[in-house]
């Protein structure tokens, strides 16, 4: 895409206001400006949409709001009248424009036909996903940027189950949009017009008292908290977000009595003015309310993001710090209570089934197949947890229906058995009688009767003899000639097949010998390679960080082939952490500081590292390129990116750009070969 020329395309553009031209002219001699605004559109994927705030096609902004919407409406539309009935559900958050971009993305719903339900005001994600299921609409749309920072907005698309889109359908808008031109293929009606012609309406109280209804359904051990309630303190603090209202009121009807909400971010404000960033797990937010704890002696302090869907606690310690419980802490701990109190309640199910991620901790599962749960893996996010639960109660229902039909075979079979123990009884009874009427009238028994028979001298009487001798041959029904050799042939087989049993179980003891000495020999090379490996990421992080300390640690020294291993970084000037506690970017460079001790203890001929500095600030992609070039003796690095300090590192360099629409060019500069002709090296 020519970005020069997309960017005065939107300059030229009568939708544009004033204001947004006035900030176009703006950077009309900034061209890395301009380039990093219109060098392609934002990326559609399952999530939606995310970017910076700003006029141009790759950031958020009214425009690309409609222009996504108008994708995903030819997607709704695609299922027919009957989805453009049920339509769509719409919310947003506190972030500075999100009313204003749910109401555009209303109106080009409503032109399209589809009927639109908005909240009136901002509402937490979870009220969306419920309002989606409640009143059967076939998708939902939100406006939040999450936990990112204010200068961002996003655009979340979910589908008639209040999960994210499933892929195929973000790739059915992603193919729509690339033919649909962000201000002339779009449809848009007015939004006061749309609800007169009852395409919009909007969601309120009503909503909010089903859904907090169905929150409270969910209690299912209001006893235990009744048991502290009167000494339990919680500090609650919603960031500036959506959580203000509904989050308290759901606590208090829990039986929280000790609630104390931060009042400075208690105030609804998208600049987010308390904060760096309003993310709940990162322990540096919580500095006010951590400040009112200690004030009124809390134990408990509770977070979420501002569009609520995002949860972070931080308990106090013996020693009366606080400190953050991880997510996989908060998820084994809930997972454990809520199997205690649904049995303590009556509410588990004859087969429980918990879902976790395949990111989340293994302990999870732990927990869940010791209580008698059994854990599922799904990839992360609530769209594919959506669609294992769909698969497990569709299956559920099959193995239902295929055990009815077990149950009315089986009763079938019951009653057959009946009718034969039936004719076995009046069998029985005849043959009791037979032998009785031989008692009654010769007082013989059966044995008795047949040691007295005497031959028969008259042709009638052998006749008659003959018939009761046929009757008793049949009687005694075919014999078996052939069981003599049949017993043969199966002594035979059974030698054989025991000669192979013993022959298995020697191999099979054998092999566990020839494991036990792989694994020994493994042990010994990983744990070589492991302390090669720690003494080189030792110094490799020094070199990148230009200080600190890092180390690699086992979790079980005993089990070196099944356990973890912890990673542990002090960057110059900071304590000691885990990995996990690390800023974003702390954790990238940390990361890279890994591989490049992995490529200095064992080298590749070749490494492809795609947008591994995504995360970094410029100082540290620059430190991360020089120190790429002092490996690339021994390795040659295929990056991809889109850093220039990355770039001013590297031999060659491989752009590609879409001039015309539809056809990718490749562009090559050997900057070694421009560096020679310029004698700039």
């Amino acid at each position: 895409m020519d970005f020069m020329k997309e960017y005065e395309k939107w300059l030229a553009s009568p939708a544009l206001s004033d204001a947004e031209r006035a900030e176009l002219e703006s950077i009309r001699n900034d061209p890395k400006e301009i380039e990093s605004r219109f060098y392609g559109p934002l990326e559609f994927g399952t999530a939606g949409l995310r970017g910076i705030m700003a006029v141009g096609l790759h950031n958020m902004n009214i425009h690309v709001i409609r222009w996504a919407t108008q994708g995903f409406a030819q997607v709704i539309c695609a299922e027919g009248e009957e989805g453009k009935r049920r339509g769509v559900a719409i919310c947003m958050d506190c972030r500075n424009h999100s009313m204003e971009f749910a109401r555009a993305a209303a109106e080009v719903c409503a032109a399209n036909g589809i009927h639109v339900r908005i909240f009136e005001s901002l509402r937490p994600t979870p009220e969306l996903s419920f309002a989606v299921r409640e009143y059967r609409c076939q998708a939902g749309i939100n406006v939040t940027a999450s936990h990112n920072p204010k200068e961002y907005n996003g655009y979340k698309v979910y589908w008639e189950d209040g999960a994210q889109l499933p892929p195929h359908h973000a790739d059915a808008i992603a193919a729509a949009l690339e033919q649909i031109d962000v201000f002339n293929g779009i449809r848009r009606m007015d939004f006061d017009e749309a609800v007169k012609a009852g395409l919009i309406e909007t969601m309120g109280e009503e909503t909010d008292r089903k859904f907090m209804a169905n929150v409270t359904a969910m209690i299912n051990d209001k006893e235990t908290v009744a048991k502290v309630a009167d000494t339990f303190k919680l500090v609650y603090t919603p960031f500036h977000g959506c959580g203000y209202k509904l989050v308290p009121e759901a606590l208090r009807t829990l039986g929280i009595k000790h609630l104390i909400c931060e009042p400075k971010q208690m105030v609804i404000d998208g600049d987010f003015p308390t904060v760096v960033s309003p993310n709940p797990e990162n322990p540096e937010g919580f500095y006010l309310a951590i400040d009112l704890a200690r004030e009124n002696d809390v134990d408990f302090i509770l977070g979420t993001d501002p569009d609520s869907d995002r949860v972070g606690i931080m308990i106090r310690d013996h020693s009366g710090e606080y400190r953050p419980v991880t997510g996989n802490q908060t998820g084994v701990l809930l997972l454990d209570y809520l199997i205690g109190a649904m049995r303590r309640s009556g509410k588990m199910p004859e087969k429980p089934v918990a879902l976790k991620t395949i990111v989340t901790t293994e302990m999870a599962r732990k927990v869940a197949e010791s209580n008698g749960v059994t854990c599922y893996d799904t990839f992360t996010g609530f769209k594919f947890m959506a669609e294992e639960k769909n698969a497990l109660e569709a299956e559920r229902t099959a193995k239902n229906r295929a055990g009815q039909e077990m149950n009315e075979n089986l009763l079938n079979l019951e009653r057959a058995v009946a009718k034969l123990d039936q004719k076995r009884a009046t069998s029985a009874m005849e043959e009791k009688q037979i032998l009785d009427r031989l008692w009654e009238h010769y007082e013989l028994s059966h044995s008795d009767a047949q040691a007295q028979r005497i031959e028969l001298e008259s042709v009638p009487k052998a006749n008659r003899r003959i018939g009761e001798l046929k009757r008793d041959i049949t009687a005694l029904g075919t014999p078996n000639i052939g069981a003599i050799d049949e017993f043969q042939r199966v002594n035979t087989r059974y030698t054989y097949l025991t000669d192979q049993r013993n022959d298995v179980e020697k191999a099979k003891g054998e092999l566990q010998n020839i494991i036990g000495e792989i694994t020994e020999e493994m042990t010994k090379i990983f744990a070589e390679q492991f302390k090669l490996l720690s003494e080189s990421f030792q110094t490799t992080f020094q070199e990148l960080f230009g200080g600190g300390t890092a180390r690699l640690e086992l979790e079980d020294e005993e089990d070196i082939l099944g356990c973890g291993i912890e990673i542990k970084a002090q960057p110059p000037g900071k304590t000691l952490k885990t990995i996990s506690l690390l800023s974003g970017g702390e954790k990238a460079f940390v990361a890279i500081a890994l591989y490049f001790s992995i490529l200095k203890v064992h080298p590749t001929p070749f490494c492809v590292m795609d947008e591994i500095e995504a995360a970094l600030d410029d100082a540290n992609v620059t430190r991360y390129a020089r120190y790429m070039r002092t490996l690339a003796g021994r390795t040659q690095f295929i990056v991809i990116t889109h850093r220039r300090g990355t770039m001013e590192e590297a031999d060659v360099l491989y752009g590609v750009t879409m001039q015309e629409q539809g056809v990718s060019k490749i562009l090559t500069i050997n900057l070694n070969d421009m560096a020679k002709e310029l004698k700039i090296k």
